[in-house]
């Protein structure tokens, strides 16, 4: 018998029959293979528009009329993504937006990352960490290399290293614990410094060279398999990641562990809640973007205006464009800022108030509030909206519980949901809940996953 939590939910596999859960194990599988084929948000923006195009979506650059039931998408830089379904009602009433972040924590090889230690006759790349990371999490573990390389002459080069059979991975190295006494001194922080997340790439020497022989040789690799040459390293885009799938984790396969689950578990859903929609009344809207994980900056992130630019060419395609009408529009929308929560880990109970944490299988989690200490950063939703999401829930039996991340002064963090806000627009924080947020393999509740699906489905319909 499923241990209560706080009366107010239970776990949802209880509620179960044998076909549901095929039917919870069949999307986890769907999601599962997503999360181990695209591991960057570029990877993820392509996987979501092809499927996308092949269910009728088109690219909103190349529509002249946008009408009722029209399905449309725009992106930017390859690394976001908005998908519409046009509605029966203007958009000047307003949207139902899902919202969330395809960008996760990694490596980032610097714009010139290849040297080689001359004492050992070693290649490595050099590395700058990208979002909130444990930097010792990342050492001994196999990695891989996803991205793409631009050439001057406008060639895009993809690079895929780790992840495919039979191909070599990569790893940073740590000391042994013979050795580590002045290590193990530290503190967890600068256990292992940021300059010391350098990647072995390369050890056998070009036969001929006497200087930087072991660099050469692996030039001479990369110019033989993409054709690119040192100087096009820097105008790259090459992210370090946790080679391998994600695999189902659990005696009873009741888990997936993988990289990517922040904040690709709310990402995927969000984006089939809205294949799987036919019709809406209010545009229903899915908006994935990049940057979250430093800040949300940049132009693929969400506080530049891309989505309020794609927005305003929405309108103008249905023949009712005005500045004020997008702004109209955007206060009038209402969004799920669909971001993960912190999943109640047993072994470090310290950190969690328990009547206010989010539990594995106890389906969509929402924050009214994130932020650090006293709120600060934080959307802070209305409670009259979300007592409308409670009652489209209820009305809809999705599972659902609510959380905080954490005691209050343990720490804290942000999501999306404070931007799209700033628009006067509803907005809640609501996701899945993960264990091991931002290491490399993360971990999520299938039963969560597939309610966090039902809920999407649910905020289309019902609001």
């Amino acid at each position: 018998m499923a241990v209560e939590v706080n009366k107010l939910t239970t776990n949802a596999w209880l509620k179960y029959d044998r076909k549901t859960t095929q039917a919870v194990m069949e999307f986890a599988e769907e999601y599962r293979q997503f999360l181990s084929q695209n591991k960057t948000e570029r990877a993820c923006t392509e996987s979501i528009i092809k499927k996308a195009k092949s269910l009728g979506f088109k690219d909103l650059a190349n529509v002249k009329k946008v009408k009722k039931g029209d399905k449309v998408y725009a992106s930017l830089m390859g690394k976001t993504v908005a998908l519409f379904l046009v509605g029966s009602e203007p958009l000047e009433l307003g949207m139902k937006i899902l919202g969330a972040h395809i960008d996760s924590p990694r490596l980032d090889l610097k714009q010139i990352p290849l040297y080689e230690d001359i004492y050992s006759d070693a290649a490595l790349l050099d590395t700058h960490y990208y979002g909130g990371i444990k930097k010792y999490q990342w050492v001994t573990i196999p990695l891989a290399i996803h991205g793409v390389i631009c050439k001057k002459d406008g060639t895009v080069v993809k690079v895929n290293i780790g992840d495919n059979p039979g191909d070599p991975v990569f790893g940073v190295s740590d000391l042994l614990p013979h050795l580590g006494a002045d290590q193990m001194q530290k503190k967890g922080s600068n256990v292992v410094e940021g300059e010391a997340l350098d990647i072995t790439f390369a050890s056998i020497p070009l036969k001929g060279e006497k200087k930087e022989a072991v660099k050469k040789n692996a030039l001479k690799i990369l110019e033989k398999k993409y054709g690119v040459t040192e100087s096009d390293l820097m105008s790259a885009e090459l992210e370090i990641v946790p080679a391998g799938e994600a695999r189902d984790m659990g005696i009873d396969s009741s888990l997936i562990m993988g990289y990517g689950h922040d904040d690709r578990v709310c990402a995927y859903p969000s984006a089939e809640a809205l294949f799987r929609l036919t019709e809406t009344d209010r545009t229903a809207v899915c908006l994935l973007v990049d940057k979250e994980e430093i800040g949300s900056v940049g132009a693929t992130g969400m506080h530049s205006r891309f989505f309020e630019n794609t927005v305003a060419e929405l309108m103008d395609r249905m023949g009712d464009y005005s500045e004020l009408k997008v702004r109209r529009a955007l206060q009038n929308s209402v969004m799920l800022s669909s971001d993960v929560s912190a999943a109640y880990d047993t072994l470090y109970s310290s950190v969690s108030e328990k009547k206010n944490s989010a539990y594995f299988g106890y389906g969509l989690v929402f924050n009214k509030y994130t932020g650090s200490r006293g709120k600060s950063g934080s959307n802070d939703a209305a409670p009259e909206f979300f007592a409308k999401i409670r009652k489209v829930f209820d009305d809809a039996g999705v599972t659902y519980q609510t959380a905080e991340l954490g005691k209050v002064d343990q720490g804290g963090g942000g999501t999306i949901a404070y931007i799209m806000g700033n628009y006067g627009m509803n907005v809640i924080d609501s996701g899945v809940a993960v264990q091991n947020m931002h290491a490399p393999w993360e971990v999520i509740s299938k039963a969560d996953l597939y309610e966090a699906l039902q809920g999407y489905l649910a905020f289309y319909r019902g609001m």
